[in-house]
């Protein structure tokens, strides 16, 4: 017996909620629809600034730099996907929170996980807005510049609006076009002529300063658990996707630093460094591609958040930790309505707004946070139904142990906000979570 009813069982036998005539999202997502959350949270934009940097510092040894991010990074990874198979509701770490830990830490977990996002979706699309600035210098200016990240964000809130189908259908154009220039520049690579030369091992002191740098670049991929309550098959699903994409997403990195090693390394420490190779090996018209696919990219990892974000607000609704308003769902569209309606606006507020960028930076910070609990709830688990798998644990601590690694190198200011959130957060739970969740998750 279970006392947690989170063993293997999951919530296979738990009513999708208490009261039998409520509208639930339906599961409309397959595998690879649910590949592309893990896939465009991590690719943003560094991949087309992150291979000129690791050039510069670590010279030919930066495809192998990439590799050995990738396989420090898949412990908590794994993590994560261990933990997925145990649910199939949407929420991801306030599920995994309030399932080891109790109601108060899932709630922080998803309020300062989601407070972050909002911000964040607002300082990614001025980015995106900037990159497309270089094509159409109209939107530089200081009126245009706010108004497009404003109209950019309206637009993913109202296909977010109309249905998961429709979500998930934008998103997967939005990555072919990211990544057909990428792979072009790739291919390209082939008929440069250049050779790689002998590998030369970095100093240590350079590898500890860009490890920060390769870790960095796999960030986002959590964003697929918390829609796990609209994916066909989520425990099969999401944690598949999340192996199967951090490790093609370390080799994504691999072959693009390659291809920038062989085209033009004379690019490293340049601004639009990669846009710069593919002139070298495509033309002006590379060029332009990697412009182009630099903000769809951008584009399609705040599309990304803007679909999985409204769900964690609808999971912590639907387990009482905010008003039920947020729990409605559009009769027509079977979407969160309110909860994607209110990210978006509230997106768009902060994108008018020029004074977020301490903010932005602090909710890095607050993903560390959220993977730290993660982590940390799937010995708990294990401990509770009785044996705790040694491979998992190992996983758990070197996860636990690069996270606070990386969380040691904020600044101040950030540990200040991110203090601010839980504050806040704090007021709101005693506030907000009095409510009875939809489905229980202390039964056998």
């Amino acid at each position: 017996m279970c006392r947690i009813g989170l063993c293997k069982a999951g919530f296979a036998a738990i009513p999708r909620a208490m009261d039998p005539t409520k509208i639930a999202p339906p599961r409309t997502v397959g595998f690879w629809g649910t590949s592309l959350f893990p896939l465009n949270g991590m690719i943003g934009a560094g991949i087309f600034a992150l291979p000129a940097v690791l050039v510069a510092a670590v010279g030919n040894f930066a495809p192998w730099m990439m590799l050995v991010g990738g396989i420090l990074f898949l412990p908590l990874a794994l993590c994560y996907a261990w933990m997925a198979t145990r649910f199939e509701h949407s929420g991801g770490s306030v599920l995994y929170g309030e399932a080891a830990f109790g109601r108060f830490v899932g709630f922080q977990a998803g309020w300062a996980r989601y407070a972050s996002a909002i911000v964040t979706a607002a300082a990614n699309m001025h980015v995106m807005v900037a990159y497309l600035a270089a094509l159409f210098p109209g939107l530089a200016g200081p009126v245009a510049s706010p108004v497009a990240v404003a109209v950019g964000l309206a637009l993913i809130t109202a296909i977010n609006l109309y249905g998961m189908r429709a979500s998930v259908g934008a998103l997967g154009v939005m990555t072919a076009i990211k990544l057909l220039p990428l792979g072009a520049l790739i291919l390209s690579a082939f008929f440069a002529g250049s050779e790689m030369g002998a590998v030369t091992l970095p100093q240590f002191s350079q590898v500890e300063t860009v490890i920060l740098l390769t870790f960095y670049a796999f960030i986002g991929f959590e964003g697929v658990v918390e829609a796990a309550g609209e994916f066909k098959h989520p425990k099969r699903d999401v944690p598949l996707s999340i192996v199967t994409m951090v490790s093609g997403v370390t080799l994504l990195y691999m072959a693009i630093i390659w291809a920038f090693i062989a085209i033009g390394p004379q690019f490293a420490g340049e601004d639009n460094a990669l846009a710069g190779v593919a002139g070298a090996s495509m033309g002006q018209i590379g060029s332009l591609a990697i412009v182009v696919a630099a903000s769809f990219s951008i584009g399609a990892n705040n599309f990304a958040s803007g679909v999985a974000q409204p769900r964690l607000m609808y999971g912590m609704a639907e387990r009482g930790m905010l008003p039920r308003w947020f729990e409605y769902v559009h009769p027509r569209f079977l979407t969160p309505f309110n909860a994607i309606l209110f990210y978006g606006v509230a997106a768009m507020l902060f994108g008018l707004w020029e004074g977020f960028e301490v903010l932005a930076i602090a909710g890095t910070l607050v993903r560390l946070v959220t993977y730290v609990v993660t982590s940390c709830a799937l010995p708990v688990l294990e401990h509770r139904e009785g044996r705790i798998d040694p491979l998992h644990l190992f996983c758990v601590i070197f996860a636990v142990a690069s996270s606070l690694f990386i969380a040691a190198q904020a600044q101040t200011q950030s540990w200040l906000v991110f203090g601010g959130l839980l504050v806040v957060g704090t007021l709101l739970y005693f506030i907000a979570a009095r409510q009875k969740p939809e489905y229980p998750l202390d039964e056998a």
